[in-house]
């Protein structure tokens, strides 16, 4: 009777050790250890807008199409420009005939004896060549920039990338420098985990990182860099440029988020990345690796 009393009271200190060890490991493991849901797949967004101005006569494109980069992306009508170019090239033309007439004429005076031709005039067609000299190159400037512009009515994919948001049809019109599309880098794709700032101190640069998709999937990358300022809401600017204090406190004080940037090492072939995601973040620091962590790596936060 008496050892099956001793082996009751065993067993339940057995179970009550178990239960304070489990408990323990989560609460490091919600509260110390550096994980969040608060993650978000980014990638480089490329604006693409055209160099000249001009209603669009092709769009080969078609919204989310992957590209590669130099392939056409629009083009926009080149009517205008070429004329433009043949203007210049006629420009050139009669410049150039008039420097190379100028230029025969100061040679020809400067062969010339000084009882024949005086000084003055022998100075006077010099400055005349030079000033035709300058027009030509005025000219043959102008001619590159007009080339330039019909070369621009082209438009070509920077990077290799996904087409997204395609918002631009043919016949439409297009105005130089106002972006009408763009392209997602399909090789900057990285992770923004926000952590708590009391999570920060077991973040360090290098750590591996492990992301879980809400989507599905996991990716594997490392703490590439953490963000050094995020904006205080409690002390803004005011319209003098200087502090404006918040008079009031709050006993319950939130702790801020700051951005880590997340490196992307490897991935799976059949997840998909897409800018804007959501992730959880989990950073394998080196107490996780020393074992702090074990119980509690069994109960893995939920992705969402």
């Amino acid at each position: 009777m008496v050892i099956r009393k001793l082996i009751g009271i065993a067993m339940t200190a057995s179970v009550f050790v178990v239960a304070v060890l489990i408990g323990r490991a989560l609460w490091v493991r919600y509260m110390d250890e550096p994980w969040t849901r608060d993650g978000r797949v980014r990638a480089d967004i490329i604006g693409i807008a055209p160099d000249v101005s001009g209603a669009v006569v092709s769009m080969p494109v078609a919204d989310n199409q992957l590209v590669h980069k130099g392939d056409l992306l629009m083009e926009v009508d080149p009517s205008h420009y070429a004329i433009a170019v043949e203007q210049a090239k006629a420009t050139v033309d009669a410049h150039r005939a008039d420097f190379v007439r100028l230029k025969a004429d100061a040679d020809r005076r400067q062969d010339m004896d000084n009882d024949v031709v005086s000084k003055e005039s022998r100075d006077n067609a010099l400055k005349a060549a030079a000033s035709a000299a300058a027009l030509l190159r005025q000219a043959q400037a102008q001619l590159d920039a007009a080339e330039l512009n019909l070369s621009r009515t082209k438009v070509y994919a920077p990077v290799d990338g996904y087409v997204t948001n395609l918002n631009v049809h043919r016949g439409d019109y297009v105005t130089t420098g106002v972006p009408k599309l763009a392209v997602i880098d399909s090789a900057s794709f990285w992770v923004f985990g926000y952590f708590e700032e009391t999570k920060l101190p077991h973040v360090k640069i290098g750590d591996k990182a492990h992301v879980r998709l809400m989507s599905g999937g996991e990716v594997v990358g490392h703490v590439d860099s953490i963000s050094r300022g995020i904006y205080d809401r409690d002390n803004p600017v005011s319209k003098d440029l200087t502090a404006d204090v918040n008079p009031t406190f709050n006993w319950v004080r939130l702790a801020q988020r700051v951005p880590v940037r997340i490196h992307i090492d490897s991935i799976a072939r059949d997840v998909i990345l897409s800018a804007g995601t959501t992730c959880t973040v989990t950073i394998d620091t080196g107490d996780n690796r020393r074992g702090t962590g074990r119980i509690a790596a069994l109960f893995k936060p939920p992705a969402s």
